[in-house]
């Protein structure tokens, strides 16, 4: 029996216009009703997930998110946090040093802003701060490593070919202290190292006294895969890449043609 259902949101809750399909809000809901606890899992931002929930129309006594990849975890009674991991101002300082040898540019989050470092933001960054609805702050690498923010996650942003770049170049030393993962073609993200969005729903559901074997969880990307193999059903998206179908329980359809729906309809209702 199904006690929580782990669900993804960009490729997968969401569609490729960055909307919640009403088949999923209705699906969703019947869950719910049938005792099923939500916990949305995305690399997403805290702000970049409110306007979303509030769409969902939930009751936001009992439930949770989790966000950053797994760094913070939020009960939305009050968007209080009830779990995280934070990187280190060495972390910050390690970070930064591998985006000044590249041409991508680093970024970085705490609960309330969307930094980027070393200079004036590029139009990848600009138009990823537009899709989590936040505006972008300027930040020295100093005010970043004093210890007023809680930092959760960095991330690298360019082009495919500069993220291909610094991947090829970076990523096997990046993964021996962080961990790091290719979660959009012109995305690179580091996590504190272990800390991954089935670290966090691990920690959750063992509050909530739930098993493994009783969390669907759902997702199409490379951050995803942790969590679908965690769950006791994991399910991809079809729009997830082969590699991540391979690694699933089942294979439901794309967010375009209401797969989340169609999943929780099969195995919840």
């Amino acid at each position: 029996m199904i006690k929580l259902l782990a669900l993804d949101m960009d490729g997968t809750l969401l569609n490729e216009a960055k909307e919640i399909p009403q088949t999923h809000i209705t699906a969703i809901h019947q869950a719910i009703e049938k005792g099923v606890k939500l916990v949305l899992c995305t690399g997403r931002p805290l702000f970049g997930v409110l306007p979303y929930y509030k769409k969902l129309g939930l009751d936001l006594q009992n439930e949770y998110v989790i966000v950053n990849n797994g760094c913070s975890t939020h009960q939305t009674s009050d968007w209080g946090l009830v779990d995280w991991q934070e990187l280190s101002p060495a972390d910050i300082e390690y970070l930064y040093d591998l985006a000044e040898k590249s041409d991508v540019q680093l970024t970085l989050f705490d609960e309330k802003h969307y930094f980027v470092l070393g200079g004036k933001p590029n139009e990848i960054v600009q138009n990823d701060a537009k899709l989590v609805f936040s505006d972008l702050t300027e930040i020295s690498l100093e005010e970043a490593t004093s210890g007023k923010y809680r930092m959760f996650q960095g991330m690298f942003l360019g082009t495919k070919e500069q993220t291909d770049d610094f991947e090829q170049r970076f990523a096997e030393e990046l993964c021996k202290r962080f961990s790091g993962v290719r979660s959009q073609p012109v995305i690179y993200e580091a996590m504190p190292l272990g800390t991954t969005k089935a670290t966090a729903l691990s920690r959750l559901a063992a509050i909530l006294k739930i098993e493994p074997s009783e969390i669907m969880a759902m997702g199409d990307a490379n951050n995803d895969i942790e969590m679908l193999q965690f769950a006791g059903l994991g399910i991809a998206m079809g729009n997830a890449s082969d590699y991540v179908k391979s690694l699933a329980n089942d294979v439901t359809a794309s967010n375009e043609e209401d797969g989340v729906a169609r999943a929780i309809e099969k195995y919840i209702l």
